[in-house]
């Protein structure tokens, strides 16, 4: 157990391959995890529906990146089963000022309705949390995010557990031994989140996906 998490602490973590999690929203204290079996969302196999991708032609929902960092991680906190406490939400923030922490905002006109954030390290994007309030959202969010990833040079991202929701997406379970190799081969690349520039638009981003899944 820990009461006392550093930023540099939490990436030397997160190099190391494990992260930090707390019980529950009020509770002060955090635990290190590392999974046997590690989730992670396979860059070249992320999957677009046809109903996602009708949802992301529409134009219902807009999407933007580092706009709300705070809300999004509020959000994700907000939930009745949550692991953010306190010091995490702190922390994720701080991360967020190196420009080490990002988020994709997922808006319907001026409501924020879903986001995914997470820690970049290297090659590396450790997913920490997402949510969604609109049908749709977190996916739109999650596929803005992996072509940003793909645009960026990055090689992994990693989810930490695998569920149906993602599963659904492409995302798929790796020994442990294995995520630890994907790992070290991700920190050594010069991977950049702003390397895409601006929000694409939803032909060219079903595009490319089309060609990489």
């Amino acid at each position: 157990m820990t009461t006392t998490l550093t930023p540099e602490m939490l990436l030397s973590a997160y190099a190391g391959g494990i992260f930090p999690m707390a019980e529950n929203r009020g509770d002060e204290e955090l635990f290190w995890v590392d999974p046997r079996q590690r989730g992670i969302l396979p860059l070249d196999g992320f999957h677009i529906s046809r109903s996602l991708a009708k949802t992301i032609r529409s134009g219902r929902l807009n999407v933007t990146y580092d706009v709300d960092f705070k809300g999004v991680v509020k959000a994700c906190a907000a939930r009745d089963e949550t692991w953010i406490n306190d010091m995490l939400e702190t922390l994720y923030g701080q991360l967020h000022l190196a420009r080490m922490a990002r988020s994709v905002e997922v808006w319907d006109g001026e409501t924020l309705v879903g986001g995914v954030f997470g820690i970049t390290l290297g090659g590396a994007f450790f997913g920490e949390s997402m949510f969604s309030i609109r049908s749709d959202a977190s996916k739109v969010a999650l596929a803005y995010l992996v072509d940003r990833l793909n645009a960026g040079g990055f090689a992994l991202f990693d989810t930490q557990f695998i569920t149906p929701h993602l599963t659904s997406l492409g995302g798929l379970e790796i020994p442990r031994s294995d995520y630890r190799e994907m790992l070290n081969d991700a920190l050594s690349l010069d991977a950049s989140f702003d390397r895409q520039g601006d929000v694409p638009d939803a032909y060219s981003l079903l595009q490319r996906n089309a060609q990489t899944s």
